[in-house]
């Protein structure tokens, strides 16, 4: 593999530097490097960050290729600058056993385009009645340490302390999707003033906190780690914060689109913004871009969700609930957090690589842009704007809120271990 110059890029925002790759690792990063015997790449002032890492992504495979598989999803990953992606297991047949994660396993080695890490299934079938083959799992190929039954709740508690007490042994974590199923029955977005006056069936947010809630208490009790998929809430961030400040060891993650999306959308009953959890209000909005500021929020997560046209392009309540985020993520994360000065790019390096990476045990991923460092970067033109076109996405649907949409920032480049997956903002 040949060496590869990177000059003048801004490394996590600062000051512009040469950073020199040779084969699978960097090399040095200084003013001025030599680029004899190297391909050469002008960043010109360009935005250098590790690569990033998406722990909530749906990949769809095995069983609905129709939506995704794993070669379209990681090459949309790549897109939007992700070297590393954790692959949920709500898939046909769910990735409840050690051969259905070790075959997602091998489909993302074949890849090329980002590693892919499977998520176990908490319950067998995602069924919330039985544990899952969580030791097995774990021992397997694909060494699995994250386990969720995404798209459902593990509300049954005693389950879920099983579940807190088994990872324990191996330092695994449980992400649970905190939906209290019986408060949530025939909902359909978020309830308050826009579910009553649309006559639509509301989501309480206390659905969400109860069951974070009783959460941190069971990993305090067991001593484990629980993580809190696509927290959505201004109560759920206070709980979160709560828990933290008593010593509990919870992590917590925030999509994209809750970020900039609110309830309000849903009075054009576009079904593109139906999504679980719902969108919330504008106060919920500026409580979790202020958590994620200050850190109550560990992570930005995707919840990369791709659908069908037929399972989107259709009446409010018969619609798939989901979005695709892959190929958006970094620039919706500059328009509301950076742009608006509450993160700087060192921030959104630490939220978005370095934190999922620490909480998924994604090794050689998350690593500082330094010297004898695996070389998984991603170049971002910062300065960019312009209006977002799914008809160019790699991912195979096309279910994107932010269609028309100006948004900030361009992903250019993404380099896995050295190797150029993405190059002038097309794919390798």
């Amino acid at each position: 593999m040949s060496k590869i110059l990177i000059r003048g890029a801004k490394v996590l925002g600062g000051e512009q530097q040469d950073v020199l790759i040779d084969g699978t690792v960097i090399e040095a990063v200084g003013t001025g490097l030599s680029a004899e015997g190297a391909e050469v790449v002008e960043a010109g002032g360009k935005v250098l960050l590790p690569g990033l890492v998406d722990l909530h992504t749906h990949l769809r495979e095995p069983g609905r290729e129709d939506s995704e598989t794993v070669l379209t999803g990681t090459r949309a990953a790549a897109s939007g600058g992700f070297t590393a992606v954790f692959a949920m297991a709500n898939t046909f047949p769910v990735a409840d056993t050690a051969g259905v994660v070790e075959q997602v396993y091998r489909l993302g080695q074949e890849s090329g385009y980002c590693d892919v890490q499977p998520i176990g299934a908490v319950t067998v079938g995602l069924e919330g009645k039985k544990l899952a083959e969580l030791g097995a799992m774990h021992e397997s190929a694909a060494g699995v340490t994250v386990f969720s039954d995404d798209g459902k709740c593990v509300d049954d508690a005693v389950i879920m302390r099983r579940a807190l007490e088994y990872v324990k042994a191996f330092g695994g974590v449980v992400a649970q999707h905190a939906q209290e199923p019986r408060l949530t029955e025939g909902a359909q977005m978020n309830e308050g003033i826009v579910s009553a006056e649309l006559g639509l069936g509301g989501w309480p947010a206390v659905a969400e906190e109860s069951i974070i809630a009783r959460d941190v208490l069971l990993a305090e009790h067991v001593g484990s780690r629980v993580h809190i998929c696509h927290l959505s809430t201004a109560g759920s961030v206070e709980i979160v914060r709560w828990a933290k400040s008593r010593g509990i060891d919870v992590t917590a993650e925030v999509t994209p689109h809750h970020l900039l999306l609110t309830d309000e959308m849903v009075r054009t009953y576009n079904p593109v913004y139906k999504v679980n959890p719902p969108l919330r209000t504008e106060r919920d909005v500026m409580a979790l871009r202020e958590a994620l500021a200050d850190g109550t929020i560990d992570i930005v997560a995707t919840d990369h969700a791709p659908h069908p046209h037929e399972d989107k392009d259709c009446e409010w309540a018969a619609a798939a609930m989901g979005m695709v985020g892959l190929e958006t993520a970094l620039s919706v994360v500059q328009q509301t957090m950076v742009d608006t000065g509450l993160l700087d790019w060192a921030g959104v390096a630490d939220r978005m690589s370095v934190k999922p990476a620490q909480i998924g045990r994604a090794d050689g991923h998350g690593r500082p842009v330094s010297a004898g460092e695996p070389a998984n970067l991603v170049l971002v033109d910062a300065d960019y704007r312009g209006a977002v076109d799914p008809a160019g996405f790699a991912s195979r649907s096309r279910n994107t809120p932010y269609e028309g949409r100006e948004l900030p920032g361009r992903v250019t480049h993404t380099w896995l271990r050295g190797k150029a997956t993405l190059v002038d903002g097309k794919l390798a």
